[in-house]
């Protein structure tokens, strides 16, 4: 008589199913984990602020402030994962802000008409081929000279924070050109209902587009496809996302007075050209009488125009749409993460952090691939540095202050390892998310400044354990 064992395995635990899911879907349980993280964070604040942190307006504003640090937590990704740490980057920000500030204000209007595009457009590619040079002088002492990165960017923060007050001794540079104010999202600086739906199409076409190409190729080579649940599971959800998104965006209009300032300073510059043209004519015949005397009175009347254009019930109001600053953000963000994960220089990089001699001595020019990662750091400063700048509408020695703790934190907060080898653009993107969330609900709550840096703080050592403990796990 023979018996026979059961092999029949024990149910399948909750936990263990979870985990079968993320495998079939091809989830990153870190971003996964961001994202829970974020979810937790709104919901929390709009509970705490009385439903006030998830309206469209501060919704719309928090796009805008996450632009400047994730612009440069894009670069700092390349820059930790390498091993390296830039400490300088809050310092670069000003000190080129600065720069772009004083050219528009200080030099170009004496060579040229107030408004001509060049103004802003000199300014820039000012801004960014400095900041370029910043990034190669200190990537040289780096790379070449085998100085620490720490040390080297030390030093930048202290030079360049001084070099900012050094260009005008302290002094704030304002106002900057009027185009250049979009690039911050001011009055103009948005794209409208319109064109942001047209910019969510284009997203949405390029993520089907994508799944439908990765999925052609891993049919291609014979590769395991994801189930095709997994599949409208994942594009779903980010099909969603989007369409959330520029609801958000499109659901804030433009505040009345600040459409009122708008169409008078367009007015202004007609009055200056020699006239009023025929469409701003036919706005003005709408105007209440006291606001048509009012036009005839241009510039001197200007302030008392506002004022009775920002009080008529008739005033036409226009959702601001998606933010010109994160536009750039996400072209930004789209362009580096292509670098890192389709292009060779993107491979260097993670295999000079996963193990450097190997990496040097299977050929890759360390020394090259750091001094570039450091341009490219340079380029984001000089870009963050426009945006803020632009937002402020002026250059101040005080601009991005302690921004490299921002900027670093967003980096390891978004799954960055600071041992080097590990770290995602998106990662980076979620992390500077969740860090200007945090200072936004504090700050709606009331908090004061240093209990806003303690709770940072706090958050930056947990980050940090929590990255130390998941890379035991994987070991």
């Amino acid at each position: 008589m023979t018996t026979t064992t059961s092999t029949e395995s024990p149910p399948a635990s909750g936990r263990s199913r979870l985990w079968r899911l993320l495998a079939a879907l091809e989830v990153d349980t870190r971003l996964l984990g961001m994202v829970t993280a974020l979810a937790v964070i709104w919901i929390g604040f709009d509970v705490l602020t009385g439903g006030t942190f998830l309206t469209a307006r501060n919704l719309w504003n928090l796009a805008v402030q996450t632009s400047v640090v994730g612009v440069m937590a894009t670069g700092m990704v390349l820059v930790i994962v390498t091993r390296n740490i830039d400490l300088s980057v809050g310092s670069v920000l000003g000190f080129l802000g600065m720069i772009m500030a004083f050219v528009q204000v200080e030099i170009l209007p004496d060579f040229l008409p107030l408004g001509h595009p060049m103004i802003w457009v000199s300014s820039l590619v000012l801004g960014l081929v400095l900041g370029a040079a910043i990034g190669a002088f200190q990537g040289f002492w780096i790379a070449h000279a085998q100085v620490p990165a720490f040390i080297v960017t030390l030093g930048g923060l202290l030079v360049f924070r001084g070099g900012a007050w050094w260009i005008t001794f302290g002094r704030t540079v304002a106002p900057l050109d009027q185009t250049f104010q979009r690039i911050g999202g001011g009055i103009a600086g948005s794209i409208g209902d319109f064109w942001s739906w047209v910019a969510g199409a284009i997203a949405i076409a390029v993520v089907l587009f994508g799944a439908y190409r990765s999925r052609a190729k891993r049919r291609e080579y014979n590769f395991p496809l994801k189930p095709v649940w997994a599949e409208l599971v994942i594009n779903g959800s980010a099909v969603a996302a989007i369409v959330a998104f520029v609801m958000v965006m499109n659901a804030y209009d433009l505040p009345p007075r600040t459409v009122a300032d708008g169409i008078v300073t367009e007015l202004i510059g007609e009055v200056g050209a020699g006239g009023l043209s025929a469409e701003s004519q036919a706005l003005v015949a709408t105007f209440p009488p006291a606001a048509r005397e009012l036009v005839a009175g241009l510039p001197n009347s200007e302030s008392a125009l506002v004022r009775a254009l920002s009080r008529w019930d008739d005033l036409p109001t226009t959702a601001r749409g998606i933010p010109v600053p994160v536009l750039i953000l996400i072209g930004v963000a789209v362009v580096m993460t292509f670098v890192a994960r389709r292009t060779r220089f993107g491979r260097y990089v993670f295999a000079i952090g996963g193990n450097p001699e190997a990496a040097e001595l299977a050929g890759v020019n360390t020394r090259r691939v750091i001094m570039t990662i450091f341009i490219v750091m340079g380029l984001l400063c000089a870009i963050a540095g426009a945006i803020l700048s632009a937002r402020l509408n002026a250059g101040a020695n005080s601009t991005g202050l302690l921004a490299e703790l921002s900027v670093i934190a967003a980096a390891v907060i978004g799954g960055t390892s600071l041992a080097g080898g590990v770290g995602t653009i998106v990662g980076a993107l979620l992390g500077a998310l969740v860090m200007q969330s945090l200072q936004s609900g504090m700050i709606l709550l009331g908090m004061d400044t240093p209990l806003q840096n303690i709770v940072i703080g706090l958050v930056l050592i947990i980050a940090v354990w929590i990255d130390t403990v998941y890379q035991k796990h994987r070991r």
